[in-house]
């Protein structure tokens, strides 16, 4: 389990991180979503000890996270979303000096990099340098190095910044064969759609504060399943309903150039940004 308890950060006079306070549950897909600068990164940075809190505090299993807490950052696996990887290494390279950080024993080294370049489809690939490698290659080479330390939680920043859609989906579904093994996995992404499939709770921050939190579907339910999208002069506008009989006399009424569809998370998110955007 992951305890945030008022975390809060700032640089100099910005504060990027303000008060957060939630927890995920072990074994839970838990998503991060707010526009840029809503503090995402730095939530992962302080959950990385990177970055330490300027205020606040964060438990792993009941202990306190610091970056002297040895026995709690062991559990914990970071992908970032730059690539931090030596261009000149191989696969198998990259996945050998991983193991070696950490102690491992050269066979099990080997045994286990084998194992995890299968289940990520990368077996053909495994003595191409990285500087070679797809985007979306480089991404899920970074996800086996990570599970090569068998972590028990772990940390996904923008996991499939870049990638094309049908390589996306393919690590979506790496993604969810990884947390069908019971780990923990906290997802920051600007693919609003790649929560709504994967997450069981997502948590929707702006400027550092906790907006909403609940699981998918709930949040849809609140703002309501049926929406009204209407193109008029000054662009399209989305109503909300909860009832579909409801939006069936809305879209009666409404222009020629109007239909009526499904509510995603994406309009949450959308009713959520635009609320905090123009309160400023």
């Amino acid at each position: 389990m992951i305890e945030l308890k008022g975390l809060k950060k700032n640089f100099g006079d910005f504060t990027a991180v303000d008060g957060l306070s939630f927890t995920i549950e072990t074994g839970e897909f838990f998503g991060l979503l707010g526009p840029n600068g809503a503090g995402k990164t730095t939530t992962i940075s302080m959950l990385s000890t990177v970055l330490l809190p300027t205020a606040g505090e964060i438990y792993i299993d009941g202990v306190r996270l610091t970056r002297a807490a040895t026995e709690q950052k062991r559990k914990l696996a970071v992908i970032t979303q730059e690539y931090s990887m030596r261009q000149d290494m191989t696969m198998n390279e990259v996945m050998e000096y991983q193991g070696r950080l950490y102690y491992i024993p050269k066979k099990q080294i080997k045994e286990k990099s084998r194992e995890l370049l299968e289940f990520a489809g990368l077996s053909d690939y495994r003595r191409r340098t990285v500087r070679h490698l797809s985007g979306g290659m480089k991404r899920k080479l970074m996800i086996c190095r990570a599970l090569l330390i068998e972590p028990e939680i772990l940390l996904l920043d923008e996991p499939t910044a870049g990638m094309d859609a049908l390589s996306r989906r393919r690590m979506w579904n790496l993604l969810r064969q990884v947390n069908n093994s019971n780990m923990t996995v906290l997802l920051t992404t600007h693919y609003i759609e790649e929560a709504e499939a994967l997450c069981d709770r997502v948590a929707m921050i702006n400027r550092g504060q906790l907006q909403k939190l609940d699981s998918p579907k709930a949040l849809i339910r609140e703002l309501g399943e049926f929406t009204v999208d209407e193109t008029g002069q000054e662009g399209m506008i989305s109503t909300h309903f909860k009832d579909r009989d409801d939006a069936i006399r809305y879209l009666e009424h409404a222009g020629s150039d109007s239909a009526m569809r499904q509510t995603t998370l994406e309009d949450v998110f959308i009713e959520c940004a635009g609320k905090r955007i123009a309160e400023r």
